[in-house]
Formats: structure tokens, sequence, C-alpha cells
């Protein structure tokens, strides 16, 4: 388990984490988001202790890392995949962390078989993909066997195998009562991945609950339905103090009415249904709703070419 209370860290005049406090309880799957320059990476530095807090304090199984006795034992962490000496091979990487600390020299060949670099585990890591570093940064976070998980951006260069399979690792590693604390900027993901939610924005809590929870609670649920007759149902729907938006093709969404009433409305005003379909939002559409005011890197929306520029382009060839 992990735990933080009233954690702040500050460089200077940026405050980088807020009096932020959450805990991350074993058995499930954490995922920890928030924008570009929130603070995910901050915290995590903090949680192992790489960074001194200037306020609060955060724990690790009831400790602060620098107090426990066999960190690699209890808290295996990927926060860098590039944190490797390119001259050394994978398995000279694993093995001399494993000696440092008091780690079984078979454990080493174990981890390499589970992320799948048996065949390369000989080959200096500078030579390595993105997705082959990635499997390395994981073997070493999984090396002292820790009940307790924390990776940041884990599928970053994996294939589509290679993403399905630490999020199969993952669920398993949870599954068999380990804390498992993610972070990660593909919505997409996590929605797929993580069981619980901790979202921060300028270094402030801003969510902590479940997956589901935070898509109902931050967005705007709708239902779609599909009608010869869209402008009678509009019409029913907007009496019933709804709302209906015309999509064209006989196709409404309709917002603040469940598919249930949508469906009783039709029924008794006479409307044929071909379609009645109840939408939820994705956890990327919530978290764009929730955390828009909190990006600190607002780029502009792409322009399109004037008229001038398009027979510009087209004279070039």
């Amino acid at each position: 388990m992990i735990e933080a209370r009233g954690l702040t860290k500050r460089y200077g005049a940026t405050t980088a984490v807020d009096n932020l406090s959450f805990t991350v309880r074993p058995g499930r799957i954490t995922g920890f988001l928030g924008p570009n320059g929130a603070g995910k990476t901050t915290t995590m530095r903090l949680i192992l202790g790489l960074d001194r807090a200037t306020a609060g304090t955060v724990t690790v199984n009831g400790k602060p890392f620098p107090q426990l006795a066999y960190p690699m034992r209890e808290v295996g962490a990927l926060l860098d995949a590039k944190a490797v000496h390119g001259g050394r091979s994978a398995y000279n990487h694993l093995l001399c962390l494993a000696e440092t600390n008091n780690l079984p020299r078979r454990r080493v060949d174990e981890v390499l078989a589970m992320v799948g670099l048996t065949e390369v585990a000989g080959k200096r890591s500078k030579g390595f993909s993105l997705g082959m570093g990635q499997r390395l940064g994981i073997a070493a976070a999984l090396l002292g066997d820790p009940a307790i998980l924390m990776f940041d951006e884990p599928v970053n260069g994996l294939d589509p195998e290679g993403i399905l399979w630490i999020r199969n690792l993952m669920k398993a590693l949870a599954a068999e009562g380990r804390t498992i604390f993610v972070s990660s900027h593909l919505m997409s993901e996590m929605e797929h991945t993580a069981d619980h939610l901790i979202v921060i924005g300028r270094g402030k809590l801003i969510a902590d609950c479940a997956v589901p929870e935070f898509i109902e609670r931050n967005s705007q649920q709708s239902v779609r339905v599909r009608t010869p007759q869209p402008a009678a149902l509009a019409q029913a729907v907007e009496a019933a103090g709804g709302s209906a938006r015309d999509e064209g093709s006989g196709q409404l969404t309709v917002f603040g009415l469940g598919p249930d009433r949508v469906g009783d409305l039709a029924f008794d005003s006479g409307v044929r249904l071909h379609e009645l379909v109840s939408t939820q939002a994705s956890l990327e559409q919530a978290f764009m709703e929730l955390t828009g005011s909190s990006v600190e890197f607002r780029a502009g929306q792409p322009q399109e070419p004037t008229g001038s520029q398009e027979v510009l382009t087209g004279s070039g060839g």
C-alpha cells in the first residue's frame, strides 16, 4: 500500500505537487492520470525517495521508502527505461541489480523469460529498440518479486502484442493481491486496464474514484435513436424535459433522458424506432472534460490552408 498525506513539493516559486493526499490499495490497478506538467512524475519520485518532499509524507507499507530494508523486494519501479548502461547486456544489467540487492542469480533468467527477452539476453542494451528497452525496464521492476509495482508509461514503444502482454501482466499481478500504480497518457489503455483512478491537475488532486464512477461523473450521458419520424420524437423528448440533437438521416442524440424513458415516449407517440442505444462517454472524453482547465501547455488549433496556398502547392509539381 502507498499512502500520501499532504504531499507537497516546490521548486523555487513553482509548486509541482500541492497538498496531495491519496491511498493506492493492493489487489487492483490504480491509474495515475493528469495533463503534462500535472506533477505525476514528481509524485512518483517522491514515493521512491528520489526527491525530498517540501511538506507532507508518503509511505510504502507504512514506512518512508529510504527506511525499507530491502527496497527491491518491496517495490519495483519503471520510471525511465533508458536509465541503463548501454554497454551492458540485458543479462548483465539485471545481474548487477540482483547482486547489489541480495537477490538470487536464477531470478535474472526468470524475469527475462517473463518479459520475452531470453533470446536477446546477451545483447548490449544500446542496440535495443524502444519496446525492448521497456521490456528490460519492466524486468528490472519485477526482479525482486515485489508486492508493489509502479510503472510510468509502461506501454511506451510497445507493439499491439506487447501492449496486450503488459495489460494482462498487470491484471495478473493485481489478482495476486499486489499493489499496481501506473501512470499513462493513453486513455484508451487505462480504460481497459485500470480499476481505480487518481487524477491530478497542476499538482492538486481532482479525482479519486473507480473508472466507471469517473466517467459517469464527468461526462454527459446520451441516447442514440434512429427513426423515420425524428421530428415527432424530438418534440416528445423536449416536452418531457429532455433535448434532442438532429444528426441527420433520421438519427437523433437525446440528452437528459434515459433509454427506457425515450422508448416509452416513442411508444406513446406512435413513433417507430429502428435503433435505441444508450451511449457512454469514453474515459478520454471524461478526462478532457475534467482536466481542461488544468492543462499547462495548450496548442493552437491547426488552420485550414487558404485558397492561394492551395494554388501554390498544386502548381509546385
